[in-house]
């Protein structure tokens, strides 16, 4: 199930369990095995000679290298902290006016300081949170079923092997598995999966066969493909959906694909699933090379690293036209076939919510829910604006907590106004300001498409 990302790179909710797709190691099929590595790791943390990437993996799928990731320049970077931190100070005004630019600015990729937070907002978990206080804990304080336990820990040593800080068994790393990531493991199973993780898979198999049948219309070649050699979509797509790709993909891919995710939706899974069949079996020129379901499979088992890098993903998932409308209208034809086919669905799910907004809606937040509680408070710089955000003017954009650590603080000395601003933007809190002890600064001239 969903477990380790809240921990890497400060970055957010966590990743999902299964059976693994692709394959590591011996000690990964036996759980009684222990950890990759040796005893003279401390803690999780990997020998010397390993070389880490900036994540922190020194192995696996998920190991990133300047060819599969982007570097956003500081400058950008820090400019989309300051928006970020304004969209967090007045989340329900962002959502309800402006969510096309909240939509926008995830797809952009979220400033890693302020990706754990931002999560939490976009998947509810946040409101969860405030609204069940106390519950985690009473929860934890319980003595669990000794069933439960046995396959909750077994799972853990599952999750992130090649990952200096999960590699030790009883680490710290998976010891804070346990932690308030708990009420985004929630969201994402009520809310963006519901039933994925039942008896019998029923809902896994269900989308298994809706993204079948969306690929007959975005690469007809594949579509035909794996229907000749009767591939089932459950073959291949299991570990795909069930782990939201956080088990498949490089990590700076993995990032971006749950920017998106969390905020518009499984129509981003979807997609993702979608390009990288077509990637791999869209031509005449691929198919050669697996005239068989053994070869096909072996070529799904090893995705190309040029398909799951970070900027060529991205741009061809947003390119590929697959709405929340195709996903419920292919879902109730499999739905019926299922019926004509199973009979009666045995695990009864929630209906699917598509993204942060809709999310929000059906739960609608209080003010209260949405409060920040940060650690370092600080006047603003800024004079009020009635034009900064949407609704006018609320809170003081001081509330910063996560990107101010180690930065220096923005004056409020203003530059010249941005020019590719939309007359409805909300403008920039920090607009061209040094920032102290550093030659840098905020700059206010971010292009919108940039990626």
């Amino acid at each position: 199930m969903l477990t380790a990302m809240a921990r890497i790179q400060g970055n957010g909710v966590q990743a999902v369990d299964a059976r693994s797709f692709r394959g590591t190691t011996e000690s990964l099929a036996n759980p009684e095995d222990t950890s990759f590595g040796s005893e003279s790791e401390v803690n999780g943390f990997a020998a010397p000679e390993r070389e880490t990437d900036k994540y922190g993996f020194i192995g696996g799928a998920q190991q990133s290298s300047s060819e599969s990731a982007e570097d956003v320049p500081p400058e950008v970077l820090r400019q989309r902290e300051v928006k970020w931190l304004d969209m967090l100070n007045h989340w329900d005004k962002w959502m309800a006016k402006r969510h096309k630019k909240v939509k926008l600015r995830c797809q952009k990729g979220i400033p890693p300081s302020l990706r754990g937070r931002a999560w939490l907002y976009l998947s509810g978990g946040k409101v969860k949170r405030e609204q069940n206080q106390g519950k985690f804990q009473e929860l934890d304080s319980q003595a669990g079923d000794p069933k439960w336990v046995d396959v909750i820990e077994r799972d853990l040593h599952r999750q992130f092997p090649f990952h200096e800080m999960f590699m030790a068994r009883g680490g710290y790393g998976q010891k804070d598995l346990f932690s308030d990531a708990f009420w985004g493991l929630v969201q994402i199973c009520e809310k963006y999966l519901p039933g994925y993780y039942s008896a019998g898979l029923e809902a896994i198999q269900l989308d298994g066969e809706i993204l079948f049948a969306l690929l007959r219309r975005v690469s007809p070649l594949a579509y035909r493909h794996l229907k000749k050699h009767k591939m089932d979509p459950i073959l291949y797509m299991t570990e795909w959906f069930m782990c939201a790709f956080s088990r498949t993909l490089p990590w700076a891919s993995v990032l971006r694909v749950w920017d998106m995710f969390l905020c518009e939706g499984v129509k981003i899974i979807f997609r993702v699933g979608l390009v990288l069949l077509k990637c791999m079996l869209g031509s005449q020129e691929k198919l050669k090379k697996c005239p068989g379901q053994y070869e096909t499979m072996e070529l799904l088992r090893a995705i190309q690293p040029r398909y799951m890098q970070e900027s060529f993903l991205v741009r061809e998932v947003l390119e590929l036209t697959v709405s929340e409308r195709d996903i419920e209208k292919e879902h109730h034809a499999q739905l019926r076939r299922w019926k004509e086919t199973h009979g009666e669905l045995r695990c009864k799910s929630p209906p699917r919510m598509h993204g942060a907004r809709a999310i929000m809606v059906a739960e609608p937040p209080s003010r209260q829910d949405l409060k920040q509680k940060p650690t370092i408070v600080v006047d603003s710089p800024l004079a009020p604006s009635s034009s900064s955000r949407p609704g006018g003017r609320g809170a003081g954009a001081g509330q910063e907590e996560d990107a101010a650590r180690g930065r220096g603080r923005p004056t409020g000395k203003e530059g010249p106004a941005n020019p590719n601003l939309l007359p409805s933007d909300p403008r920039p809190l920090v607009k061209d300001t040094p920032l102290h002890g550093s030659a840098q600064s905020v700059s206010s001239t971010e292009h919108d498409t940039y990626l």
